[in-house]
């Protein structure tokens, strides 16, 4: 059995790595599922199978609309010289590490009821390797981590569960005082639904967390793979190799044409130096893409200068958007980014084959397991019951924190929004002794060691894989 020219070996380690990508994806359903249900199922406003049914079913859904933004964020942590090793095996035992790293971590936190971020584990394992591989690499000039990349997420996911927190407390204080019905604010009858209104509005939200979640927790997923294809398969993934030259230069000069307005002189010296840098990486595109080839016939060294250039253009090229000194009009400016992305788009994509086997393992995870992160985000965070309010207020918060950061493009929480919003609502209701420590205490713990502890498995991990394989 043999895929994209690979032999049998790499052909079966291949489908072992996607088969892992998918196991936690599927693991990420089942553990982030209780951000969606709890409310509902509390609240008496679902029946428990219901509710993961159709929470599964938005998370699918939300795969496929939230584009590839936060996708690339992942993929763009790692440097293309380490995903693009000549030797492919050490490439493998790069994947399984960071892969086997964030899966462990992620059943071992489900398995104690612990709400954890998917996010942080991820990212701290791709950061381990990275860090791993600085210590054994030949040029040690190279950084084998994005770290500007890696800051922006850092706190993004530093800052989502206080704006979870302190937005839930001021949804409740305006809920407070606008809602006069204040049967929303009292605990549900046993077994008993809530009032159509308040059933609507919770089925809403819970919706909308599930849809969020599945468009910012699944982009992670189809990231994931993207560097298991770059990585292993090089030569059919590195670039979008359905597209053919002619539309990239035509791009290509239009932004050249764009940034000929600038005057260099009205900039400072790191803007000027990142002028350059951008005219120079654009005029070394040109010279690449010269002729009207198909990609799928360029070699894997001009593959991986168009990767290396497209990357380091986006980085210069939003220096450039905010600078208050550059001398492009508004119109200018956006014209220039609506551009450049589209000339990253060479690079910035996704197969549907992988949006699809995402969203499908995301979906179905969501269907299973849930019971034991429900359990302790419905009963152990708070002492008194969820209320209707609490349960709404959470996952507007949530949903609306969640689909912010998908449109920024940085991978957020879903865990840590939605539990610190059950918190902060739960505050909001009685003081901050209506929390339960022990439960708070074990989250955060989890918070705070997900990333070490991932940066260091992953990284001798990988360490371990690439001496056997």
């Amino acid at each position: 059995m043999q895929l994209f020219g690979l032999d049998t070996s790499l052909t079966l380690l291949l489908l072992l790595c996607l088969f892992a990508a998918a196991a936690f994806e599927f693991i990420n359903g089942f553990h982030d599922t209780a951000n969606a249900v709890a409310t509902v199922i509390y609240t008496n406003s679902l029946k428990p199978w219901i509710a993961v049914i159709w929470s599964g079913i938005w998370n699918a859904i939300g795969v496929f609309a939230g584009g590839i933004a936060v996708a690339m964020g992942i993929t763009t942590l790692l440097p293309p010289e380490l995903l693009l090793d000549t030797d492919i095996y050490h490439n493998v035992a790069l994947i399984l590490a960071l892969l086997l790293t964030a899966i462990l971590w992620n059943l071992g936190t489900w398995y104690f009821g612990i709400p954890c971020s998917s996010s942080h584990t991820l990212i701290g394992s791709i950061i381990g390797v990275g860090l791993a591989f600085s210590f054994i690499a030949i040029d040690k000039s190279h950084t084998y981590v994005n770290w500007g990349k890696a800051s922006d997420i850092g706190l993004s996911l530093l800052l989502s569960p206080l704006l979870g927190f302190s937005l839930a407390i001021l949804l409740m204080y305006i809920m407070r005082q606008v809602v006069k019905n204040r049967i929303i604010f009292k605990e549900p009858a046993s077994n008993a639904p809530p009032p159509f209104w308040i059933r609507l509005i919770l089925l809403l939200t819970c919706t909308g967390v599930s849809f969020s979640h599945g468009s910012n927790d699944g982009q992670k997923g189809v990231g994931l793979v993207m560097l298991i294809l770059i990585a292993i398969v090089p030569g059919y993934f590195t670039l979008d190799i359905s597209k053919t030259a002619d539309e990239y230069r035509e791009l290509s000069a239009e932004v050249i044409s764009i940034l000929e307005k600038v005057n260099p002189e009205e900039l400072t010296s790191e803007e000027r130096f990142e002028f350059n840098n951008t005219m120079s990486l654009l005029h070394e595109f040109d010279s690449v893409v010269k002729n009207d080839r198909a990609f799928v016939d360029y070699s894997k060294t001009e593959k991986l200068a168009i990767r290396k250039d497209m990357l380091l253009l986006g980085k210069s090229v939003k220096t450039l958007v905010d600078s208050k000194n550059i001398s492009l009009s508004a119109v200018n400016k956006i014209r220039l980014k609506k551009k450049v992305a589209a000339l990253k788009s060479i690079t910035d994509y996704a197969p549907m084959w992988v949006i699809f086997l995402i969203s499908i393992s995301l979906g179905l995870g969501t269907m299973i397991g849930w019971k034991r992160i429900v359990k302790t985000i419905g009963e152990k965070i708070g002492k008194q019951h969820l209320t209707y309010a609490q349960g709404a207020s959470a996952e507007i918060v949530a949903a609306s924190t969640i689909g912010f950061s998908t449109w920024l493009g940085l991978p957020v929480s879903t865990t840590h929004v939605l539990s610190s919003g059950i918190a902060g609502s739960m505050v909001a209701s009685k003081g901050i002794k209506n929390l339960q420590a022990k439960t708070i205490k074990s989250i955060a713990i989890a918070w705070l060691l997900t990333l070490p502890v991932c940066v260091l498995v992953s990284g001798l991990l990988f360490l371990l894989f690439r001496s056997i394989l």
